[in-house]
């Protein structure tokens, strides 16, 4: 293992996207992210992904050169046309809009399309919870669940992120989750290392239950809490993809690999200002909900926090992951 600090992991990020045809722009916000999630211990979001992110700008999967466009239909609403770039570039653009719009009429939304995977949807979400407001997210994602009783996928593990403030600028808790038992990403890592998953995660081609990583992302995301996760990946797919004109997870090309042009996903952010609609009990009502949790158990992103606390001095890095990282970037010895 080696200790990269948050920025040089970034810098690296961002050269392995440049060199492999990303602008600036869409870059930086990409390695932002991914970045952030090795600080926060969220290892499927982070450099596992570089390699997908670099093959997809070569492929065309992702327009590297995209220029998000952003119209205000309503002052209320922000909405973002990714161009088939990198989702991160949009909601970095629509954000700060987004918040503005917040802060004057009480309830705004940010919709997103022509977009594509967002990574950790709770790094978006937290940083609404850090302007004090309510920050409330969903993204789609190709078709990878079936339907409850069904084996033919119909909708995608399909995230969905809640993040709330702390009054002090940052986040009192994060809660980022997908509609499935786990997310993809964490069945493409295991594949990837010849790994076996564990019972429950996935289902095979014929809709039997696998521990087998790669018969798994031939067959279907196993739902959280069964019919219940289903309606979970329908509520998401209904804000991030039919609100916002993006493709549903049916139509949209998969994330991993090179079949199939852009997926044109989308993603739906909603912000409240406790200020306009909770007549001031907002933060003693938030601290009597927090308050039945800490000391007895752990509140949603108490881990991301965690680990962010300790990467403070350096995130540990694999020497494969530094090898393939330097080799992307085009700085290897």
């Amino acid at each position: 293992m080696t200790r990269l600090t948050q920025t040089r992991i970034e810098t690296l990020a961002r050269e392995a996207l440049t060199r492999h045809g990303a602008s600036e722009r869409q870059a930086e916000a990409l390695a932002a992210g991914i970045a952030a999630a090795e600080r926060d211990g969220l290892k499927s979001h982070g450099l596992m992904y570089l390699p997908t992110y670099c093959e997809h700008l070569t492929c065309g999967k992702v327009l590297g050169l995209a220029e998000p466009r952003l119209t205000r239909p309503t002052p209320a609403v922000v909405a973002v046309d990714a161009g088939n770039g990198f989702a991160h570039a949009a909601i970095a653009l629509g954000l700060p809009p987004l918040i503005e719009a917040t802060r004057s009429q009480g309830v705004a939304a940010l919709a997103i399309r022509n977009s594509y995977n967002c990574g950790a949807l709770g790094y978006h979400t937290e940083r609404i919870a850090k302007a004090g407001l309510v920050g409330l997210g969903f993204t789609n994602a190709p078709a990878s669940i079936a339907p409850w009783g069904g084996r033919k996928a119909a909708v995608g593990t399909n995230p969905w992120s809640l993040a709330v403030p702390d009054g002090q600028g940052g986040a009192r808790f994060v809660i980022d989750q997908s509609a499935s038992v786990v997310a993809k990403s964490e069945v493409i890592k295991r594949a990837r290392a010849g790994e076996p998953i564990p019972p429950g995660w996935a289902l095979d081609a014929s809709g039997e239950t696998t521990t087998d990583a790669s018969e798994a992302l031939k067959g279907t995301m196993a739902p959280a809490g069964g019919y219940k996760g289903v309606g979970s990946a329908l509520l998401v797919e209904i804000f991030a993809a039919c609100l916002t004109g993006a493709n549903p997870g049916l139509v949209a090309s998969p994330f991993s690999g090179t079949v199939g042009g852009p997926p044109g996903t989308g993603q739906f952010f909603l912000a409240v200002s406790p200020d306009a609609t909770s007549a001031g009990a907002f933060a003693g009502n938030l601290e009597t909900v927090a308050g039945a949790f800490v000391g007895d158990a752990r509140l949603p992103g108490t881990r991301r926090f965690g680990a962010r606390e300790n990467n403070a001095q350096g995130i540990e890095v694999a020497a494969e992951t530094l090898a393939t990282l330097e080799k992307l970037a085009g700085t290897a010895a």
